[in-house]
């Protein structure tokens, strides 16, 4: 059976860097590992598969869950998600990317009990906080703080923004805790990440129907599709946009400048190529050239209840004139 694979859950809040670490981890794969990783979105379109493609390669299977799903690991969605990953990948190892809205202590224990017992090689909990956040733990979700002393590895990451002194009382508080920048960490410093897991056999994975888990095809006459999730804070909203759909970036710069999000990510096609970013709260001018081709993914998070409507109305705005 698949047996013992050596799993690791990355867990911290909103914006700290754990798809910036998982970057790093896929440039050091050892050539001889295949690794599986399984992402909790914490909106409904799914845009880490494409933040993380340009690192991926036929040996690394990424699989996403929209929508916080990681939270209920007991769940449908969960344990389909994982089953097909598994099955999928037969991976030599597992990473799995908690959301920064997910609880990882309640993660952490349900999947070291059944039915992931002696399937997952479960390691110590990797957390990741900005360098800022271990200096006023005040700042950090109360669900993080809960996790910290459990974690097997802390990374104070954006370490760069603090200053000397600041850098200095985070050495003398945190004197256990890796410091870097853009999750930039040596993977031999990870608990359990240098250690080889058994070959994998597949057989007795948990079962689990394919309720819950959808996909939507591109349609012609419909190169819109927006998912949004306006029931309980946060708030999300998403769009899954053709790829033929061009936008002015300048035009969309400013107007993402003008929302009150608490995060946006996106990849999109520009009269300046295809680019991808990730930001926090205020507006991100470090936008990267991004690989991806398949579609345009764009993702808010707001913690006001916002007009879909004039939001859609303001996107459609930066579209490249034909």
């Amino acid at each position: 059976m698949l047996s013992q694979i050596p799993t690791h859950l990355i867990a911290g809040p909103l914006g700290a860097g754990k798809t910036s670490l998982l970057r790093a981890l896929l440039a050091q794969r050892p050539a001889e590992e295949r690794w599986a990783i399984l992402i909790n979105e914490f909106g409904q379109i799914g845009l880490d598969q494409a933040l993380l493609s340009a690192n991926a390669d036929d040996a690394v299977s990424l699989s996403e869950i929209p929508g916080g799903c990681l939270c209920c690991v007991n769940g449908v969605p969960f344990q389909v998600g994982l089953t097909r990953l598994l099955r999928k990948a037969r991976p030599d190892r597992l990473w799995i990317e908690c959301s920064g809205l997910g609880h990882p202590v309640s993660l952490l224990q349900q999947l070291a009990d059944a039915p992931w017992r002696g399937v997952l090689d479960l390691k110590p909990l990797i957390m990741v906080c900005e360098a800022s956040q271990l200096l006023d733990l005040d700042s950090l979700p109360p669900v993080q703080r809960q996790a910290l002393p459990l974690t097997g590895l802390l990374i104070a990451n954006k370490i760069d923004e603090l200053g000397a002194q600041q850098q200095q009382t985070l050495r003398t508080q945190w004197p256990d805790a890796i410091p870097c920048s853009h999750g930039k960490v040596e993977r031999q410093l990870l608990p359990g990440a240098t250690t080889p897991g058994q070959q994998p056999v597949l057989a007795a994975l948990p079962a689990a129907a394919d309720a819950g888990i959808s996909g939507r095809l591109w349609q012609a006459n419909d190169p819109w599709q927006c998912e949004s999730q306006l029931n309980q804070t946060p708030y999300s909203v998403g769009w899954r946009i053709a790829p033929q759909q061009q936008f002015e970036q300048a035009a969309l710069r400013r107007w993402l400048a003008e929302q009150s999000v608490l995060r946006a990510k996106g990849v999109i096609h520009t009269d300046a190529g295809w680019c991808s970013f990730n930001q926090l709260g205020q507006p991100d001018t470090n936008w990267q050239p991004s690989p991806w081709r398949r579609d345009n993914r764009l993702e808010l998070l707001f913690a006001h209840k916002p007009d879909t409507s004039a939001l859609e109305q303001g996107l459609r705005a930066c579209l490249r004139s034909q």
